[in-house]
């Protein structure tokens, strides 16, 4: 098959690749690296397996238990659920009292560098692969796709590490040479990823119907924009060139638009829509065994939802919600607030909706507390189910424009950031627009959409820390714990340093 998705037996045939270069005896009967990239259909398989890494979506547990504890937890945004104090190791990244052995961010690291591993194989062994087995064209594209998701891996480690170790190369052998890496300077990482980015950009523009949710050359120009925007406030001597540059890359992201049905990019009724720039693909398909399910609604929701409790927002959320009051043209908040969060208002007690069928106050009491509404299923039956296999957004549009308006802001050219703001003010959140006029009042009303479009999306320390507000804004929510040395990057686990001579 040619999207995204992997079937179990080319995982596993692709995880025996990884090992098996470092046997001395050879099985007939076994794949190996050599033996494996055969043609064009091993070389889908190859690359279907370095998609299979994004975001630990290959595990069913792991997907929900990583991701959003070592992304969302240090927000000021986000409050561990209930049950997640059950789990110390979660809630030392929250108060941030973790170690380099905390056990979430370790299995973060280990899983981006397979990814890697498997990307690296891509880009080793495609180009070997006989001419009359593959159709050139074929061989391209998945190159490129091999060096977006090297690439992307390189990036998700550099937004969470000062430094990590670039593994630009397959290793075929056990030497420590090999296996053991220096950490490299974030230039240098960024210089790898920019590369890697760039050659993505040959990727076609629209795929075929059977390629959806794999890299486009829009994916690859919105992650470059989001890579040089970044690193315009880490390289200040560069700032105005690497805004320039993003602003250039961010431009080309072509041929999309905001989508009204805002909630249905997040619980299965608006998959792969125009506003998705790159989408992480689930499926309830169970062919042959496959297992392309999550469990993360269940993670996700509150208990009184059937759910686990493990991630709540908090009050600062809710009250950026209702800051401008119920102006939106619907007589309400700001729609977003409703299609993010379950709370108690009449839009969620009258007849006009409800809760999966229900009142609020039935469900939730008098007393009822604010929960999350985002990327919960659609229906009751799917809440109640143990797996749901719908798709999760990774970049959207929105975040294209407003990552825009904050190149522009910072250029001077601030009336330009202007329209892109009311833009999903007006679609996504049926809100009036609004007309800033300095350079601080801009940025105020960027970081308060971000606020209000992101939740759950995991890019909220990011801006901060780009931002250079985390201190302040952590404490400020009672995160005291926060240290801006100590805390804006995760350590290098332990289990690198256990293993890597070269640490």
């Amino acid at each position: 098959m040619k999207n995204i998705i992997l079937t179990t037996t080319v995982l596993l045939s692709l995880a025996c690749t990884a090992c098996e270069d470092f046997l001395t005896v050879e099985s007939p009967d076994q794949l190996t690296s050599e033996k494996f990239w055969r043609n064009e259909t091993d070389a889908e398989s190859g690359l279907a397996a370095a998609y299979s890494k994004l975001e630990h979506s290959d595990n069913t547990w792991g997907f929900s238990e990583v991701r959003w504890p070592v992304e969302a937890y240090r927000e000021d945004l986000i409050d561990p659920g209930s049950d997640a104090m059950n789990y110390l190791n979660w809630v030392e990244l929250s108060n941030f009292t973790y170690t380099n052995g905390n056990s979430q961010f370790n299995s973060y690291w280990e899983n981006i560098y397979r990814g890697i591993n498997y990307a690296n194989q891509v880009i080793e062994k495609v180009p070997t692969i006989d001419a009359d087995k593959i159709d050139e064209a074929a061989r391209t594209q998945i190159l490129n796709e091999a060096y977006f998701l090297r690439g992307y891996y390189h990036m998700k480690l550099i937004l969470n590490w000062e430094q990590v170790i670039n593994r630009d190369f397959y290793i075929v052998t056990a030497s420590v040479e090999e296996l053991s890496g220096e950490l490299a300077t974030r230039v240098a990482t960024w210089d790898l990823i920019i590369s890697d980015l760039t050659k993505a950009k040959e990727l076609p523009a629209i795929l075929n119907i059977d390629q959806v949710g794999r890299a486009t050359k829009g994916a690859a120009n919105a992650y470059l924009g989001f890579a040089f925007l970044t690193r315009a406030y880490e390289e200040t001597e560069s700032k105005q060139d690497f805004l320039t540059k993003a602003l250039a890359h961010l431009e080309d992201v072509k041929g999309y638009s905001l989508v009204k049905d805002f909630r249905g990019m997040f619980d299965g009724t608006n998959q792969n829509s125009s506003e998705v720039v790159f989408e992480l693909q689930f499926s309830m398909n169970s062919a042959n065994g496959a297992n392309y399910k999550t469990q993360m609604h269940k993670w996700i929701a509150s208990s009184e939802l059937g759910g686990w409790d493990e991630i709540l927002p908090t009050e600062k959320l809710v009250n950026a919600y209702m800051k401008e009051g119920k102006i939106a043209t619907t007589g309400r908040y700001d729609t977003r607030a409703y299609e993010t969060l379950f709370f108690d208002d009449p839009y969620f007690n009258g007849t006009e909706s409800s809760v999966y069928g229900y009142p609020y106050k039935e469900i939730f009491g008098d007393d009822g507390r604010v929960v999350f509404r985002k990327l919960l299923p659609a229906t009751l039956d799917e809440m109640n189910a143990s797996r749901v296999g719908y798709n999760i957004p990774l970049m959207r549009y929105s975040n294209v424009l407003l990552m825009k308006a904050e190149a522009l802001n910072e250029l001077g050219r601030g009336s330009e950031a202007i329209p892109y703001i009311n833009e999903i003010r007006d679609i996504h959140g049926d809100m009036p627009p609004v007309n800033p006029t300095t350079k601080e009042a801009i940025h105020a009303q960027i970081e308060h959409e971000r606020i209000l479009e992101f939740p759950l999306e995991n890019l909220r320390f990011y801006d901060l820390r780009r931002w250079d507000t985390a201190t302040e804004v952590l404490h400020a929510v009672g995160r005291k714990n926060f240290d801006k040395v100590k805390h804006s990057f995760y350590p290098v686990p332990l289990t690198e340093i256990n293993s890597n001579d070269k640490l």
